[in-house]
């Protein structure tokens, strides 16, 4: 798909145009789906979420937000990232709520992060580790949502950012030892 018809969708749907979103998603549905099987890979298999329900959840708090900061096609994806992280942690939230034994969600912390593949993190308590790293260092914690949530390339996360390869690897290497830390 040419990255400018993308472009020119998000242009358009900025303008108020809101049959744009529609037509925005569709052309890179595939890409959601792939990021939604990304995300959901560590939940467990009974998850009542499937890859195109968060697909779907994501689209309808997208096309609810108010002036999106959209450039291009990586802007794109990594908000759609983001939002299906939070559909993720909102769902976790209700059902940690609704047990009152407490039992948690885990997502496996696999490569991404170094972690033994037989790790388990709670989604919650990743989500709150990644505010707190967010508080600390904003720009760490937006890599680690789009490369770890995202599944965004180095070349990918240097676009949306605007800074050099070199800086997203080293950023990325920092970042995934600052989340091992709070994470053990």
């Amino acid at each position: 798909m040419p990255s400018d018809t993308v472009t020119r969708l998000i242009e358009r749907y900025r303008a108020g145009e809101g049959d744009a979103l529609e037509e925005l998603v569709r052309l890179v549905y595939d890409e959601l789906r792939r990021l939604a099987a990304w995300q959901m890979r560590g939940e467990r298999s009974d998850h009542t979420l499937q890859p195109t329900a968060l697909v779907h959840e994501a689209y309808m708090r997208l096309a609810g937000a108010d002036d999106p900061q959209w450039e291009n096609r990586a802007h794109f994806l990594a908000a759609a990232s983001r939002v299906m992280r939070h559909v993720l942690v909102d769902h976790a939230r209700a059902r940690n709520a609704d047990k009152r034994a407490g039992e948690k969600t885990v997502v496996a912390l696999d490569e991404a992060l170094d972690v033994a593949a037989e790790s388990h993190v709670d989604v919650v308590a990743l989500h709150g580790a990644l505010e707190r790293l967010s508080a600390v260092d904003p720009d760490l914690a937006r890599i680690v949502e789009m490369r770890y949530f995202g599944g965004l390339t180095v070349p990918e996360i240097a676009e949306v950012t605007g800074v050099s390869r070199a800086t997203v690897e080293r950023e990325w290497v920092t970042a995934r030892a600052w989340l091992r830390q709070r994470l053990s």
